[in-house]
């Protein structure tokens, strides 16, 4: 018998939930002490929503990702044989490094009009707004997430680069590419929740920031603001930019409640009432 365990044998949902529990560690290790240090908002480790917390982001590590394969493998097989074979063949040509670049590029202009989607149109928002419920941020608010809401982002940040052939699961790189841009984008998710008072001077024009995204979750106005999940050039582009030199926002959430519980919240969005904070159309009525 092998002195080593074979881990094939055992269930990938098994695996997967281990895996995503070693991730939480970390998270834990490398933002608990940066949060308390550098916090911008004090409060209490052992909060009231800290279970639900958790438990939303086990199930943003395990379901969408269920969801998301058989949707992506069809869109990259109706790709394949749809989009000219030359761009394919021009696309495929190009250094892994170039195509990653493409990648952040493309999935990041998806994310971004997913996510303004989901602020502007009624029926995303009773699921985004789970979300936005939180009256503080940190960073395992950044997994506090509908499911289904993570799965619409993530489809439209990932279809246009299928289309385009800048990644597919068809190739062991163009799989890679994909998991990539999704495991960096999520990475820096739970850096711009973080309750953090950091700022980075000319950077933020570069990169995003917890300043960048905590004006995101704003509850006076400016809302809708800063849907870019890293580059913050692209919410200048579409005209929905907001980031003040100094101050921070006074308050988050959403107007109303949400139920307290995670199963509540999770049935929510399927009820005739529609959630709390009626945003659609805001940024287009101020434009």
């Amino acid at each position: 018998m092998s002195a080593f365990l074979d881990f094939r044998q055992f269930d990938p949902l098994l695996l997967s939930t281990v895996r995503i529990f070693i991730w939480l560690m970390l998270l834990a290790i490398v933002f608990l002490p940066l949060e308390h240090i550098f916090a911008l908002n004090r409060r209490k480790l052992l909060c009231n929503s800290l279970a639900g917390d958790i438990g939303f982001y086990f199930i943003s590590g395990l379901v969408p990702s269920l969801l998301l394969t058989p949707l992506l493998a069809l869109v990259a097989l109706g790709a394949h044989r749809i989009v000219p074979w030359h761009l394919q063949v021009a696309v495929a040509s190009l250094p892994l490094w170039a195509r990653a670049a493409a990648a952040l590029l493309v999935g990041e202009i998806g994310f971004y009009w997913g996510h303004r989607w989901s602020h502007q149109i009624p029926l995303l928002w009773r699921f985004h707004a789970i979300h936005h419920n939180p009256r503080h941020l940190y960073f395992l608010i950044s997994a506090r997430a509908h499911p289904l809401d993570n799965v619409f982002t993530r489809l439209c940040g990932l279809v246009p680069i299928y289309i385009l052939g800048i990644a597919t699961p068809l190739t062991p790189s163009g799989g890679l590419i994909s998991a990539l841009l999704v495991l960096a984008m999520t990475m820096w998710g739970f850096l711009i929740h973080a309750n953090l008072r950091l700022r980075l001077g000319p950077l933020e024009w570069l990169i995003a920031t917890p300043a960048f995204h905590h004006w995101h979750h704003n509850l006076a106005e400016p809302r809708d603001r800063n849907f870019a999940s890293m580059l913050p050039v692209i919410d200048r582009i579409f005209g929905t930019h907001h980031l003040p030199r100094k101050g921070w926002p006074a308050a988050y959430g959403i107007d109303g409640e949400l139920p307290p519980s995670l199963g509540g919240q999770l049935v929510h969005p399927f009820q005739l009432q529609a959630p709390a904070r009626d945003v659609a159309g805001s940024v287009a009525a101020e434009r």
